[in-house]
């Protein structure tokens, strides 16, 4: 269909980023790509669903307020990056939508209306839609990051797509927080080529490659914990058959990390 919603895998940045120039003016690549997403659609979104390495749960809990408050997930910023808004109305309908998608698919889910964006979301979003007027919503990750199941959650949202609803993985296609920098280069560089591999290479391929990231050169350096790479399962998962383009790409993010962000579709 001409009007299927592409599916997103992105590297969302550190903390409040946008708020702080010195680290807006580092990520400038990563800004311009995630302001570039609107523009890739076929028509307007009708909702941004997405899926963050900041949010866990014992099963794929579903944001369902109709306006979520702000989860503030990080430490060590300047004060007033606790008091930024980002006032996107929520989709409880669309969640509740969402939660029968995953519950038919034989998931384990419910809904949680007390949930608010994380950093992984807000930050972002900021960027991509400045104004906050596209109605904005969450689905966790299930505690275990096992990518089969993940994969599994993004072949149960796939028919949102159709229904003008964009499908958001947001990690970091590096994190590991003790190794930025120049201690990171290299492994994050490994990391980053196995990878483009991996998410280029023909779906089926694509699939079976994935699901076993932790063999990959550097795979536990670059995520000693997968929380910000599991995201990009479900990206995968709801785009499955669907050509990946690399969407962001950059060599020396951080003082040095390499970090790539996808398009699915």
């Amino acid at each position: 269909m001409s009007n299927r919603m592409p599916t997103f895998f992105i590297s969302h940045g550190g903390g409040p980023w946008p708020w702080l120039p010195q680290m807006r003016a580092m990520l400038k690549p990563l800004e311009d790509s995630l302001a570039a997403i609107p523009g890739q659609l076929p028509e307007p979104a009708k909702a941004i669903l997405m899926v963050s390495g900041h949010w866990e749960e014992p099963d794929f809990a579903v944001m369902s307020s109709a306006n979520p408050p702000m989860v503030y997930d990080y430490s060590n910023f300047p004060a007033f990056t606790y008091e930024i808004k980002y006032e996107a109305p929520g989709a409880p309908a669309l969640a509740a939508r969402t939660r029968d998608l995953i519950a038919n698919a034989g998931l384990s889910t419910h809904l949680d209306p007390a949930r608010g964006y994380d950093h992984g979301v807000f930050a972002p979003m900021a960027v991509m839609y400045p104004d906050a007027s596209v109605p904005t919503y969450q689905v966790s990750l299930k505690s275990g990051y096992d990518p089969e199941l993940h994969l599994q959650l993004g072949r149960a949202l796939a028919p949102l797509r159709d229904e003008g609803v964009v499908i958001v993985g947001s990690g970091l296609s590096y994190h590991n927080l003790r190794r930025m920098g120049e201690p990171g280069r290299i492994p994050s560089a490994q990391f980053d080529a196995w990878l483009d591999a991996a998410v280029t290479s023909e779906p089926e391929k694509r699939v079976e490659l994935l699901k076993a990231w932790d063999t990959a050169p550097a795979a536990r350096i670059c995520h000693p914990e997968e929380d910000h790479l599991i995201p990009l399962m479900t990206a995968v998962g709801a785009a499955e058959s669907e050509k990946a383009t690399r969407i962001y790409y950059d060599n020396n993010a951080y003082g040095g990390i390499t970090a790539s962000s996808y398009r699915f579709g």
